[in-house]
């Protein structure tokens, strides 16, 4: 009669402690976000459209297009001022004694002085470098302009991709912490059966070995969510030791790609709309118009240009006679030959290879491109496909810890069972966090690589 009266104790004893177990851990309070890994930083909430502003007014490398820009604007300032010509105030005083040379030519003894004082304007333009330089400084204006879109928009993607790392890791945190708990509680609860009896004690061990491992994953998710953190930080150009603690809880998969989509209409999309072909369009623009100047400028003579307007006097010994308004002009045409110039070959030869090069870069850059929209497009419908795929792993895992816990009920399940249970649902709801993540960063991923990423971005929000 024991024995049976011990079997239902057993029984009975076990299903109190899954029953409290399932209590705990649903009454469980959220876990308190750390302040950093050394406890001296402060928090920063902050969600997704925020990070993208914040990326706009604060990241350096941004900062450095748009200074990259501003020298763009100063070039092509300079080559502008080449057309016009120099001011110069003059003001001078001569006084001679000695020999000089007549006006017929002999040499004679003469005592005088002269002064001046006016403007005088000169000038050397040449005419056709100055033409091509402009032209071609112009196109390199334009190449930077696309070039700090291009960096404006490769940030924006970072820190979205960043935001939604750190999203994932401390959804990641969670997932451990209630797995923690549950374990947590499930080992005290039978270390308390072991210790009256009523449990065996190579359990309790399964048990405590699950939970010193949780204990080891959640400073590892800890660990990866701070370092997330860190990262966005850096992006953004804000302290480090802020923890940036994001607005969602978890990553909810977003709708942002057009699945009707086909690849061939994205990949005329992308090769239309990215601005790192309106830069390497640019750039060929301006090697072309290097190769004309090389070719044609030099036919374009050199303008040179003098005048002045002041007053002008003077007169034998230091006696003044007869000063007065003084006005002149000098204009002239030259051309140059050799090197700069007519016939050089180098500079030809050199302008002509620097625009291949342009043109073999901008090839290359749309192939990149066309192989960027195929493959993220190809990723994203995977993707999709995995997190469906994910979802039902969530359930299975779930009714299969339901079921383990029924046959612990009756007596029938192992521990063993239970532990394997609980591990398959914490790895099935972290691998759909996952993939979830996967699947939002890839959607923007392929929005910007066919050259619309969201620039309003309150519509990423969920």
């Amino acid at each position: 009669m024991r024995r049976p009266s011990s079997g239902i104790a057993t029984q009975a004893l076990t299903l109190c402690i899954l029953l409290s177990a399932l209590f705990c851990a649903a009454n469980a309070e959220e876990p308190v976000r750390q302040t950093g890994s050394d406890g001296a930083g402060s928090t920063l909430p902050i969600d997704l459209v925020t990070a993208l502003r914040l990326a706009g007014a604060r990241n350096l490398d941004v900062q450095l297009a748009k200074s990259a820009v501003q020298d763009a604007h100063a070039s092509y300032y300079s080559a502008i001022e080449r057309f016009l010509p120099t001011f110069v105030p003059t003001a001078s005083y001569l006084h001679h004694t000695g020999r000089d040379q007549d006006v017929a030519g002999p040499l004679i003894d003469v005592t005088k002085h002269n002064e001046t004082a006016g403007v005088t304007a000169s000038a050397e333009i040449p005419l056709g470098d100055a033409l091509f330089q402009t032209l071609q400084t112009r196109q390199l204006l334009t190449a930077a302009d696309a070039a700090q879109t291009a960096q404006e928009q490769d940030t924006q993607l970072a820190v979205a991709q960043q935001y939604l790392d750190l999203v994932n890791t401390g959804a990641l945190v969670e997932v451990v912490s209630q797995a923690l708990a549950i374990s947590q509680n499930y080992e005290q609860q039978l270390n308390e059966a072991v210790r009256i009896g009523t449990a065996f004690k190579g359990d309790a061990f399964r048990v405590q070995t699950q939970t010193r491992r949780l204990q080891l994953d959640l400073t590892r998710a800890k660990e990866q969510r701070r370092l997330a953190a860190t990262r966005l930080a850096q992006t953004l150009h804000l302290d480090p030791l802020v923890d940036l603690i994001p607005a969602e809880r978890e990553p909810a998969p977003l709708a942002l790609a057009d699945l009707n989509a086909t690849p061939d209409a994205l990949v005329r999309s992308a090769l239309q709309n990215r601005p790192e072909l309106t830069r390497t369009g640019s750039l060929i623009a301006a090697a072309e118009q290097a190769r004309r100047g090389a070719v044609y400028g030099p036919l374009i003579p050199t303008l040179g240009l003098r005048a002045f307007a002041g007053d002008f006097g003077g007169g034998v010994g230091d006696t003044d006679v007869n000063g007065g308004p003084r006005r002149d002009l000098g204009v002239g045409l030259s051309w140059k030959i050799g090197p700069g110039g007519l016939l050089d070959i180098g500079r030809i030869k050199a302008s002509g290879v620097s625009l291949t090069v342009a043109e073999v870069k901008d090839q290359k850059m749309r192939d990149a491109i066309a192989r960027e929209v195929v493959d993220g497009y190809t990723q994203v419908q995977s993707l999709f496909q995995q997190v469906r795929d994910a979802r039902l792993n969530v359930s299975s895992a779930e009714e299969t810890l339901r079921l383990t816990r029924g046959r612990k009920e009756l007596g029938v399940g192992t521990v063993l069972e239970d532990i394997q249970a609980q591990q398959d649902l914490e790895k099935a709801r972290s691998e759909l966090n996952t993939v979830v993540t996967e699947l939002n960063q890839q959607q923007y991923a392929l929005l910007y690589s066919v050259g619309t990423a969201l620039h309003n971005t309150g519509d990423l929000s969920h």
